[in-house]
């Protein structure tokens, strides 16, 4: 595979999931860190592990199962990505975000990304969710934007808009599917960074003075492929650890994945509430 996703590696992929599936998904989602479990209860659920899809990246980090389940949630087709890879991982931008790809060439228009993140804004807490009203690029910024190389002009123009990366309508829809249901849920700014270390006190100080609320590894790229494919998104943070602002705490993977326990059933009922009004 070259340095940059082609359409060829592209339909590769499509024709190899088209042909295992008699469905045409209509909403994507990725699920992250933890959070895996949201997809059993798919029905009539297709499993395609991803080793078996051509030029698909494989996922190396614990809590994210790596492979993807197609079926029908709320009476909706959907097309989950049970587990994503990272760009830490050693895998390019464009390998990162394939499944965006794929998903579009699919038939999916919209998609409803999660991840879990630690919390900045001091209000936030572990096990809380936070639906991503805007993000900050830093990886991008720092020159590693899944947009850079040829521009797939099936999918979208050179320079696409970023002004509302998160649907106005959808983020309506979530926040009415958490209001019927009681979960309480904050509203804020995502930043994505490349890790995998975790961020220092400095860091983590920084990024409160820019404006973030809430940071992981993951989703920024995600999104940008998926607003320049024309996809339509929702973005929702599980909150899994609290900030280190003062270097007096320790953050591990472990705590993330704990957190996911408490975060999976919010989150199920968040996106079925969320499916069922769609």
């Amino acid at each position: 595979m070259s340095e940059f996703i082609t359409m060829t590696d592209i339909d590769r992929a499509v024709d190899a999931i088209r042909s295992r599936i008699d469905i045409q998904p209509e909403i994507g989602l990725i699920l992250g860190t933890g959070l895996g479990p949201l997809a059993d209860s798919v029905e009539g659920a297709t499993i395609i592990p991803n080793r078996e899809i051509p030029c698909w990246p494989i996922s190396t980090v614990q809590g994210h199962q790596g492979r993807l389940v197609i079926g029908e949630l709320e009476g909706k087709n959907v097309f989950i990505l049970q587990g994503r890879t990272h760009f830490y991982e050693g895998y390019t931008m464009g390998q990162t975000t394939l499944s965006v790809r794929v998903m579009k060439r699919l038939g999916c228009d919209t998609l409803i990304v999660t991840n879990a993140a630690g919390a900045i804004n001091s209000d936030y807490v572990p096990g809380d969710l936070m639906m991503i009203t805007d993000h900050i690029n830093l990886i991008g910024m720092g020159g590693a934007n899944p947009l850079m190389g040829p521009n797939l002009d099936e999918f979208g123009v050179r320079f696409p808009d970023m002004s509302q990366p998160y649907d106005h309508d959808l983020l309506a829809t979530a926040r009415a599917a958490c209001d019927a249901d009681g979960i309480p849920y904050h509203q804020g700014v995502y930043v994505g960074l490349a890790g995998p270390s975790f961020e220092t006190p400095a860091e983590l100080r920084f990024l409160k003075a820019i404006g973030a609320d809430a940071v992981g590894m993951s989703t920024v790229p995600e999104v940008i492929v998926a607003r320049h494919s024309g996809m339509r998104v929702l973005g929702v943070s599980g909150i899994s650890n609290k900030a280190n602002l003062d270097g007096s705490t320790i953050t591990t993977h472990e705590e993330v994945l704990e957190a996911g326990q408490v975060l999976v059933p919010k989150l199920t009922d968040l996106i079925r509430g969320t499916l069922s009004r769609l």
